[in-house]
Parts: C-alpha cells; structure tokens; sequence
C-alpha cells in the first residue's frame, strides 16, 4: 500500500520473459518495505509460472562462507547431476565441505552457479530474490554480483535489498538501483486507516505527523495507540508502546546511561527545537554524550540538529524510561534560558500531573500566536490541551469553542465531531451550542451526511437561534452549502426563513454588524453579510437570482475593504460565479481565495471549495491545472477523511481521464466510500459520478452504457438530479441518444430542462440545448441550432463544448454531402482537440477529415506517440499477431480490457483492423 509505483516498476522487470533480464537493488532503511514487495514480487512471479529462489541476509551467518548462496539455491540442489562433474563437486564441496576437502576454486564455483541458472531458465524463467544483503556472506554475494554481471541473454531476474541509503560495498557500478523513501501523505493515510482500531481526530494526525511517512512507524504507532479510550478531559490517549520498547530494547539497552538520558531529553524535545537547547537542558556542552547512538545508527547530528534514524527510535527512548524522569526532561527543558515561549508551554504542559491554569493560560497564548501566523493545526491543539488542563468549567468550555472553531477551520472532520462531544458535556450556553453546532454541521456534510448536518442546523435554529447576526449568517450560508452538495428539493426551501432569520437579526444589531463578533469575527460587517445574502439569495432560486446577486457581489463598493472578510467575499463570488456560469470570474475568484485559504491553512474551506474549482477548470480547457488540484485535493480528502469530497475528486478524475482519452474499460467507483454512502442525499456527487460513467463508455464506444448513465441524471418525468450538473450535461445526453437510436426520450428532458431554465437561461446553457436540440429534436431544424450553438463568440468560453458542437456539425453537413463546410469546422475542432489533449476527440475529427477526403496522413511517429505506454505495447502485441487472450496473459490484462484499448488505439491511428496496425506498425518501425 503506497508503494504502487515501486511495484509496478518490479513487475514490469518479471513481466517480460521474452526482454532483456534485469537486475534490481531496493534500498531503503528497515521498516519501509523493501521485504513485502519482495514477497509481492514473488507472489506474482509464481503466479507467472516462474521458479522463485530466495534467500535472507542473518548477521549471525555473516562469517559463514557460502551460506546465503547455499540457502538460496537449496531447492535446486536436485538439478545438480546436470552440471560438468568438477562444477557439481565444488557446488557440493561449498555447501558441505568434508573433513579433507580443499576448498573450492571461486572461479569454478561462479561458473557452476552460472551454468545451474541457465540450466534452469532453459524449462521456465527464474527470479532470485535475496533479502537483506548486507548481512549476507561476502563469499555468496560476490558470486551473486558476478552471476548479474553474466547473465545477458536469459530469463532471470535478480531482486536485492539493502538497508540504508547506499549499495553495499562491492555492488556492481551498473546496478539498477530503486530507493524506498517515505510514503505519501496519501499513503501513510491510507495504511493507517487500513489498520484495525486505527486512530481518528487529532490522535491521527498526530500519528501522521509523527510516523513521518515510515510504514512500519505507522504501523507500530497504530498498534500502539489502540489503547486509548477516546476523547477525555482528563488527559491524552494512553499509548502502549512496550512492544515498540521491546523492538529497540537491545540497540538502546547497551547505551551508557548518560547516552540513554541524552536520548530522552531529546526524544522529549519537538522536532523544531535545537540541539543547544537539548544540551542545555541536559546540563552539558559535550557533544560526546551522543557518540554511542551515533555509532549505534540510532541517531544523526549534524547543522545544529539532532534527528532520530527513525520515528520509532525516538517513541522507544522516551518511552522506557520512568514517568518522573519524563517528566524532568519536559521541565527542565522548558526551563532552558531563551526558550521559545511555544516551546516552553508545551513543555509545561507535558510535565503537569493535573489541571494547572498557568500551563493552561500559556497555551492559550500560543494559541492566539499561532491563529495569527495561519497555523490552525497549532492553535487547535494548544486550545484543546489548554482545555483539559483549565480548572473551571467556564474557561473550558471558552478553550475548547476555541479549538473547535480552529479545527474546523482546519478542516478534520473526525477531530470536529471529537471535539464537539467534549463541549457539549461542560455547556448549554446558546451561543457555545449554536457555533459549535455550525462547526459539527460542516465536519458531517465533508463526511458526506448531508441530511444530519442540514437537520442539526434547523433544530439549532429552532431550538437555539443564534444569539448575533453573524451567527445566523454563518448557519444559513452553511445551509446553502449544504442544500447544494445534498442537491434535495426540501432543504432548498428551508433556505428562506434561515436567510430571512439572518435578515431580521442584522437589522435588530445593525449597531453591531461592523463590531468584533466572538464566535464568527471574519463575518463582521455590512458588505460581508451582504456578500453572504447575495450568495444564499442564489441557492433559493438560482434562475431568478444569479444575475442580480453576481451585480451586487461585483459593484465596487463591496470591494473596497481589506481583512479577514475579503476571503469571505472572494469565495461568495466564485460561488455565485460558478452557478451563474461566469467562468473566468469563478476562476480568478478562486484563484485568489485559494491563495489565501493556503497561507491561512484554513483546509476546511477549501474542502468546499475544490470540486467547484475543478469543474470550472474543466470546463474551460485548464486541465492540467484542473488534475493538478484533484491530486493535491485527493492528498488532503484522505488525510483528513473527507468523504464526499474524496468521491467528487475521484468522479472528475475520470472525468478528465475520459477526455483525455485514457479511460479503460472495467468497474469503478467500487471502492468503500461508494459502497456505505447514500448518493440519494449527496446528489452533485452521484451526478458528478454518473457523468463520468458516461463519459468513460463513450470513449470506449459503449454508447448503450453511455445513455443509460447520463440518462439517469435525471428521472422520470425529466427532473434533474441535481438542479445545477444535471442540465449542463444535456448535449452529452442528447449525442449518447443519437448514438443509440433514444432521440425522442431525449428530446423530452430537453424541453423539460428548457422549462426549467426559464426565459433567460445563462449563455452557457442556450448553447448546449442548442447542441441538444441539433442532435434531438425531430421538430427543430438541426442546421439552426447547430449554427445558434457555435454563432456567438461567448462560447470560446467553453473550448470543448464547442469542438463538440462542431463535430456533430461537421458530421451533419458530410452526410448531407457538403464536406467543404465539414472540413472547416473539423480543423477547428482538430485544433482544439490536439491544444487540450483531447485524444478520443481528437482521432474522431482525424477519421470525419478523411471520410470528408482530405488525403489520408500516414501513421507516423507523431500519432504513435499519442498512444499511453500500454496502449503501444498491446499495439506492438496486436501487429506481432497474438490474440486479445494471449495479450491478456502476457499483460495480465483481461481480453476485454486489451479489445477496449484496441478499439481506442485504431481510431488514433487512423485504422480499423489488425491487417492495417501490422502494416503501420512494421513501416514505421
């Protein structure tokens, strides 16, 4: 897990018996998982029908000459009668020397070992596989390197791992080397979260942190954290770390005792302190009290810095020593003269036994440094531990609305729902209650419960209104955020008296609307809330609003002002933008948000807003911008468990994948979160889903799947799924239905979706029910609304809409033989296709330009390279005459997902059989 590139680097080299051989060193440090990927390899070399040897390094064995060599080709100690006699004897004088035998010559024993493994590769290809090198045998590894050296022309591959971050002396120069670093964020994430009892809320994030990308520490620090007991006042999760003790129990044991007290004052130290003030709390400026850790590889020293070889290292040499001299360690390091004050406090805090104001009153501060720099992260866990370190129940519960808030800005929502539950068990003050609540909704919609979080709102609302209008602006744009992603037409029209609730309760505190607000202060003042209003305004009625809310979010005066509320504003008319089908503005908007969403670390918000921005950047041609922020969007919908938004990523990634042209065939949307989430309440997520489906099977010529997908974005009667993606997806509809002979049903969403629209649609939609009502409506004239959806300039705007419009233009016009006028509108489209690497678009404006007789342009190296990696290695399969099955077996690809990339392939190409792949093929080389 999280080690796919790496695994598919070591299949490729098992893969191909008919290649070159390969030999292949994996270096890394213990605990990254050079031994599972062996074992992966393994696994599938056998499943290859390829005879595996293997062998482990032991230290213990180091001084036995042959023994790795002997463990490694112990099942084949058979096969030695097939030798030359003098090759057998020294094989068998090596590994079992009698009591008067001399030993064997080196250079008949490398021949013996050469001539055995050729032997074998003659009846199937072989892999060696030996673990842990550097503690194998000099004698066996040296024979081993020659023998990788030799073997040019058979079928044996070589896997070697290593410790550290160099090959071991005497490795061959030419060795291919891979270097295992620290996982992904992504997969750290992911691996815990595939550990049982794993962690949640700041406890994972704080294993995340602590791990550093190290497998095995992530592992081990799961393990260990199991027995906490979750969210309590009374003091951090207990870890059991004795296991972790056990695994360094030896290595740190033999230390001298000031080296191991060394070790905890620095295990005891955060990541950002220095080594002088180590040093200094320790009493000492002898740098010699780290030489056996050094010497042992526990530790580095260098530039001022003290860092431990791995997590576990540092988690083991805190943890074996007693509770009292942990507790010194913390306070004497927050006694080191110059301390940083965050550095102290924390200290202090780690050294008190009980609730302690003081240690309490200093992370507050470092609280409020931290909200100040944008480090939310830091300011919610000072906030919290100030929480459970307050003696009175008032300042407790003010600490942790104050971590609340934080943490939800931060955007963790399993440390929101944590935190919430501390709360609500000190107070029943309203206004604590009603932001909390807030907070509480917004972490349940990014975990993808729409209807719990749109209820707990209405219930505050009811039960509680809010106490200032800020409050109430907060709860009702939080509402309409919420009825957008949910897309249900009951939380729509809940959104009237929430905004009308927040109306009423300005104009009663208009004396305080400019004023500091505790709870939400980036809302405080006029043109604010009025940007808020303007943006709720659009989710009541989107067609009647969006016009006049855009104009007021616009006007100058509302951007005048300079602070915490401009985020605010810039959000509100991207949003506005974006539903209003503005999409440069909703671009540029968001662009600027987003800069100061990173710099704030305010990832809540921006959870909010990443599939929006990635359906602008779609729509508009920026694609690769666009599958830039699904990846780093994906990196933090894992992190922090964001469900929903982890589903929408993965939908517009296949989205992109399938414009790309590099959709293949096969089940998605299989994984967990698709299986335990309601779409029914989370609608622009299916709708988001389905289309992607949609695309997928039209690039793979699947045009039933095609239509029965985007048919159902929307039911029965012809209502949109969701009310905003249903309706931009009505010219796709209508070219699946064309495609399948489905026109009329059609036909009769599309007059539903122009009723719907009303009388002034946006000009993004009048275009697509256009292209629509050209492809679809019998009762239309086709060259009408094929030229009303390509006549005005505004659709430039939408770059592969139009290429879309003018293929089935051109299309239309060649079969009512008019190929002049077809082949202008194709080279456009071609244009545009080749800019945003549209590749399925652009082969099908390549075959309509030939079909309309333009002269027909070889397959050269140009649209070879058009092809993905695979695509031309089953192409060269394809034209060598093997078939879809015998592909499929030498891929490991089943023979309709080879028959899928055929059928993308030939388009590409120019071509529509095998005949003409083999002659493309063998004339260009």
């Amino acid at each position: 897990m999280g080690r796919e590139t790496e695994v598919d680097r070591i299949l490729r080299s098992i893969d191909g018996p008919c290649d070159p051989p390969h030999a292949l060193l994996m270096l890394g440090e213990a605990g990254t998982g050079k031994t599972q990927l062996l074992r992966v390899a393994e696994e599938r070399a056998r499943g290859h029908r390829t005879r595996v040897l293997s062998a482990q390094g032991w230290g213990s064995e180091g001084p036995l000459s042959f023994a790795s060599l002997h463990q490694l080709l112990l099942p084949v100690l058979g096969e030695l009668d097939a030798l030359p006699e003098h090759q057998r004897l020294a094989l068998r004088t090596a590994f079992g020397p009698a009591p008067d035998a001399r030993p064997p010559e080196v250079k008949v024993l490398r021949a013996a070992v050469l001539t055995l493994l050729i032997h074998l590769a003659r009846a199937s290809p072989v892999l060696l596989t030996v673990d842990d090198i550097q503690d194998c045998d000099r004698d066996s590894m040296e024979i081993l390197y020659f023998v990788t050296r030799r073997l040019t022309d058979q079928a044996v591959t070589v896997l070697f791992t290593a410790r550290g971050e160099a090959p071991p002396a005497g490795a061959p120069a030419d060795l291919a080397v891979l270097c295992l670093g620290p996982l992904s964020r992504r997969a750290a994430a992911r691996l815990l979260d595939a550990q049982p009892g794993a962690p949640t809320g700041r406890a994972r994030l704080d294993l995340l942190r602590q791990a550093e990308g190290h497998p095995l520490s992530v592992i081990e620090l799961s393990r260990a954290a199991r027995g906490g007991t979750g969210p309590s006042l009374a003091g951090a999760e207990a870890q059991q770390t004795s296991r972790i003790q056990q695994m360094f129990a030896t290595h740190l044991g033999v230390l001298p005792e000031g080296t191991q007290r060394a070790l905890l004052y620095a295990a005891a130290a955060s990541h950002h302190e220095e080594l002088t003030t180590v040093m200094a709390a320790l009493g000492t400026h002898d740098l010699k009290v780290w030489v056996p850790a050094e010497e042992a590889g526990l530790i580095t020293v260098a530039d001022g810095r003290l860092a431990f070889r791995d997590p576990l290292i540092r988690t083991a040499a805190f943890h074996r020593q007693c509770a009292k001299q942990r507790q010194q360690a913390h306070r004497d390091l927050a006694a080191v003269r110059g301390q940083n004050p965050s550095h102290r406090a924390w200290h202090l805090a780690a050294a008190a036994t009980g609730p302690d104001e003081s240690a309490a009153a200093a992370l507050e501060d470092v609280a409020t440094t931290a909200e100040q720099g944008g480090e939310c992260f830091a300011a919610a866990k000072a906030l919290e531990q100030a929480a459970r370190l307050s003696p009175l129940d008032h300042d407790r519960a003010r600490r942790l609305a104050g971590a609340l808030t934080a943490a939800s800005v931060f955007g963790d929502p399993a440390w929101v729902r944590d935190l919430y539950a501390l709360l609500t068990r000190v107070t029943r003050d309203p206004d604590l209650v009603c932001s909390a609540a807030c907070a509480l909704s917004g972490a349940l919609s990014l975990l993808s419960f729409q209807q719990e979080a749109f209820d707990l709102l209405l219930s505050v609302s009811q039960h509680t209104p809010p106490g200032s209008a800020t409050t109430a602006f907060a709860l009702a744009a939080l509402a309409t955020g919420i009825a957008f992603q949910s897309g249900l037409p009951e939380h729509r029209q809940q959104l009237p008296r929430l905004l009308d609730q927040a109306v009423r309760a300005a104009r009663t505190e208009k004396d305080r609307c400019g004023q500091e607000d505790r709870f939400f202060p980036e809302l405080a003042g006029p043109d604010v809330l009025a940007a808020l209003e303007a943006l709720m305004s659009t989710g009541i009625e989107p067609a009647a609003h969006t016009d006049s809310a855009l104009r007021r979010l616009t006007i100058p005066r509302l951007n005048t002002s300079d602070g915490r509320g401009r985020l605010i504003r810039l959000m509100a008319t991207a949003s506005v933008a974006y539903y209003a089908d503005v999409p440069d503005l909703c671009a540029e908007q968001f662009r600027q948000a987003d800069g100061l969403l990173r710099r704030q670390e305010a990832l809540g918000p921006r959870a909010w807003t990443l599939a929006t921005q990635v359906d602008t950047l779609l729509s508009i041609g920026r694609w690769a911008e666009a599958e830039t922020l699904i990846e780093e969007g994906l990196t933090y919908a894992v992190v922090h468990r964001w469900t929903r938004v982890e589903m929408d990523l993965e939908a517009l990634g296949a989205t992109l994948r399938a414009l790309l042209g590099e959709s293949v065939s096969g089940i998605q949307f299989t994984g967990s979160n698709w299986r335990s989430v309601s779409l029914d309440e989370n609608r622009a997520t299916h709708a988001r889903m389905l289309r992607a489906c949609g695309l997928t099977a039209m690039a793979l010529g699947d045009g039933d799947s095609a239509f029965r997908h985007l048919r159902a974005l929307f039911g029965d009667d012809g209502s949109p799924l969701d009310p905003f993606l249903s309706p931009r997806s009505i010219s796709e509809l209508a070219a699946a239905a064309q495609r399948v002979g489905r026109q009329q049903e059609a036909a009769r969403i599309l007059m539903e979706v122009r009723e719907r629209q009303g009388p002034r649609p946006t000009t993004r939609m009048t275009l697509l029910m256009h292209h629509a009502a050209a492809l679809v409506d019998d009762d239309a004239d086709p060259e009408h609304h094929f030229r009303l959806a390509l006549v005005n300039p505004e659709a430039d705007k939408w770059p592969l809409e139009r290429a879309q419009a003018r293929l089935h233009y051109a299309i239309w016009l060649r079969r009512r033989r008019r190929p002049l006028e077809a082949r202008t509108q194709l080279t456009a489209v071609l244009e545009v296709a080749t800019r945003l690497g549209a590749r399925h678009l652009a082969a099908s404006a390549r075959s309509e330009l030939r079909a309309s007789g333009v002269a027909h342009a070889p397959a050269s190296a140009d649209r070879l390279a058009e092809l993905t990696a695979q695509q031309q290695q089953i192409a060269r399969l394809a034209a060598n005459g093997l078939s879809n099955r015998e592909i499929g077996e030498r891929l490991f690809l089943s023979p309709r997902t080879v028959g899928s990339h055929l059928y993308n392939v030939y388009p590409k190409l120019g071509i529509s059989s095998r005949h003409q792949l083999r002659d493309i093929l063998l004339r260009d080389g």
